[in-house]
């Protein structure tokens, strides 16, 4: 099973470029998708650069790139070797055919860093866990996604207590593993408190005096830290909407723990039983949406959320296509929206707004507003 949206986005990224980076988290199945690229395309040669054997085919770079010049070649945790990014900044130069390198790592920030050298020869394609646009087929599918997260080991466990467990194991490895490798100086019990703080203040503002004070560090450190969380693609910092408005907007922005069967695991929440009761519920579901369609869209598509000190309010602003569409989540059956709702989308001028729920079928609740399954949202046309 691999990320379909990814799996698009990377052969576009292929037919334009001479190489192209993906980059998601440990486990999201970034090899499992390249390993299908490079099926796709006949000669491709596939290099795991942790590995001993690999790391000694690339002892003389230049010629043995220079010797593949008609196939792809496959670079995974290519971070393992930066200087090949020097090698292949020539061998692109030598010849810009497009689709000639795939490459991989787990930590966005620390592979960008050393793919400089590569300013305008390469595409990035972000991967995010597994989507309901990619795997469901039934209105069932909505809770266990939501309540175990997309990364395929925890989705496709044969139980709950699996699942739970793997993602527990993930957790771990990294904070204490992961992190190093990805040369981040943050002790793991001080980046593990943080990361469970930012569970529990799941789709609130951002307040890192506050933060400082209970981890008895600075702001900026908190600021660098939640940085860090950003980079390794496991968090989502979503920014307000700004607009001259004349209306007194907040400035502060949201943060989401990006996967929500992880958001579950740091607060403790095992199943969908205890999900249920969990104070944190709507939250968790606000950040699921947010999700589902964020990742959906290409990067250069803004989203903002849009909140006012007078109580207006909406969950995701997208403006793509000279339209703004406004989105609100709402945990229930029977969705109901408030009058802050109705004088956001006044405010921000939406050309469509949209009430997501867990229902199976929607109904217009006004004029150009719907309730709708996250199963329906129109989201690639939204980019069109």
């Amino acid at each position: 099973m691999f990320d379909r949206i990814a799996r698009a986005r990377l052969d576009a990224a292929l037919a334009r470029s001479p190489a192209v980076a993906v980059l998601g988290p440990r486990q999201v199945g970034k090899t499992t998708l390249a390993r299908a690229a490079a099926a796709a395309r006949p000669g491709a040669v596939y290099l795991d650069l942790e590995t001993a054997a690999d790391l000694a085919r690339l002892a003389d770079p230049a010629r043995f790139l220079a010797s593949r010049r008609d196939r792809l070649v496959v670079l995974d945790e290519v971070q393992n070797a930066p200087e090949l990014f020097g090698e292949l900044r020539a061998e692109i130069d030598a010849d810009r055919r497009s689709g000639r390198f795939l490459i991989l790592g787990s930590a966005s920030f620390r592979l960008l860093r050393q793919s400089q050298t590569l300013a305008g020869r390469l595409a990035v394609v972000d991967m995010s866990p597994l989507l309901l646009a990619e795997i469901a087929a039934r209105f069932e599918d909505i809770e266990r996604l939501w309540v175990r997260g997309g990364f395929p080991g925890s989705f496709t466990a044969g139980s709950d207590a699996d699942s739970w467990g793997w993602r527990q194991d993930f957790v771990r490895h990294f904070l204490n593993i992961d992190l190093a490798a990805f040369g981040i100086a943050v002790d793991p019990p001080s980046m593990g408190r943080l990361w469970r703080m930012l569970a529990h203040l799941h789709g609130q503002l951002l307040n890192a005096s506050a933060l400082s004070r209970s981890l008895g560090v600075s702001a900026p450190t908190v600021g660098r830290w939640i940085d860090h969380l950003v980079d390794a693609l496991v968090v989502r910092r979503l920014e307000p909407f700004h607009a001259n408005l004349g209306k007194r907007l907040v400035k502060s922005p949201k943060l989401y723990l990006r996967d929500s069967g992880l958001l579950h695991a740091l607060l403790g929440v095992s199943d969908a039983d205890a999900l249920a009761g969990h104070p944190g519920a709507g939250a968790s579901w606000e950040g699921f949406v947010i999700e589902q369609i964020c990742a959906r869209l290409p990067a250069h598509v803004p989203v903002s959320f849009y909140r006012t000190a007078a109580g207006a309010e909406l969950d995701l602003v997208i403006e793509a296509g000279g339209m703004r569409i406004g989105i609100e989540a709402k945990l229930s059956s029977a969705p109901t929206v408030t009058k802050g709702f109705w004088q956001a989308c006044e405010d921000v001028g939406v050309s469509q707004a949209w009430v997501v729920a867990p229902v199976r079928d929607g109904w217009p609740i006004g004029d150009g507003v719907e309730v709708v399954s996250p199963l329906a949202l129109p989201v690639e046309g939204w980019a069109a």
